[in-house]
């Protein structure tokens, strides 16, 4: 399926269920995959932060987007993040993530290596000219110590660059000064799933929500209910998802970090569904407990999916 002219609705970041030998499960993903379309997600992206792309071979990376792409056969927008340290090996897995079929590519700066702005507006305008592909920004400064510069962002928007940015930055301002710009065919997603009627408010284009793996029903209702302009309704619904998403911290912090907290509980939360075979994250990452599982299942109860 070719980009349309702006992204808009929920576009979840997949998770990558594993089989207890840690290879890709493929059949559980194309499970994954049938629950999230199922639900009128407006598009998907494979290799992000939820999809555990920083622990995933080459290999398992070209896996995920070829057993996807082959899958849907064009019905919705895949984006593939080809997200690497430098330029030239995120090149590399955008060529391979486009090959495999990816409409689109979503990239963060470079990291490890120290970068200039100037490195970092390199960076994107090379990955438009050498892969001829939508390149979507990913503002991650967590993961990758530097927070895109609103102003950088907007120039090569303008300049035809970019295609759009997942902002998962949490910085509210930077995203109203993106969203007020007004640059047509410039789609903008917050990735902030617990703040997505805030955005959407303010103009975002639409969320990418992790906690949509397991609820995208939710997140599908409110983008609807966002768009039709019932914000009352909008409100509660993104209160009930509120009220879910603190199952990413019932691992324990003595024992694990966030990260193996959040996807352990996004990927229980699937298993207890039935949507997926195994909890199993890439090493080395910590597992739930059973006890930790079970108040997983709690917040499922409680949300009316169990």
């Amino acid at each position: 399926m070719s980009m349309p002219a702006r992204l808009t609705g929920v576009i979840p970041p997949v998770c990558t269920p594993m089989t207890p030998d840690g290879d890709v499960d493929t059949h559980s993903l194309l499970r994954l995959v049938d629950h999230l379309t199922g639900a009128g997600v407006s598009g998907l992206f494979l290799l992000g932060s939820t999809s555990e792309v920083a622990f995933l071979t080459d290999r398992g990376r070209r896996t995920v987007v070829e057993t996807v792409t082959a899958h849907l056969d064009g019905s919705v927008p895949v984006l593939a993040g080809a997200i690497d340290m430098t330029t030239p090996r995120v090149l590399d897995h955008a060529r391979t993530a486009l090959a495999g079929g990816a409409d689109a590519v979503v990239a963060t700066v470079p990291f490890y290596t120290r970068t200039h702005p100037a490195e970092i507006e390199r960076h994107f305008r090379l990955l438009r000219e050498r892969t001829g592909a939508p390149v979507l920004a990913y503002d991650l400064p967590d993961a990758v110590q530097t927070k895109l510069d609103p102003d950088l962002v907007l120039a090569l928007a303008a300049d035809g660059v970019l295609a759009g940015i997942k902002d998962s930055s949490g910085d509210q301002a930077a995203l109203r000064e993106i969203i007020t710009a007004g640059i047509s065919g410039f789609s903008v997603l917050t990735g902030s799933e617990l703040l997505v009627d805030t955005a959407l408010l303010m103009g975002a284009d639409g969320v990418v929500p992790g906690l949509g793996n397991v609820d995208p029903h939710g997140y599908v209702r409110l983008t609807r209910l966002c768009a039709a302009g019932d914000w009352e309704r909008a409100r509660s619904e993104q209160e009930r998802l509120l009220a879910l998403f603190p199952m990413v911290d019932v691992g324990s912090a003595e024992r694990m970090g966030r990260g193996s907290a959040s996807i352990g509980a996004f990927k229980a939360a699937l298993r207890l569904r039935g949507v997926i075979d195994h909890a199993t994250t890439a090493e080395p990452q910590i597992p739930l407990s059973d006890e930790e599982v079970g108040r997983v299942a709690g917040y499922l109860k409680a949300a009316g999916l169990l």
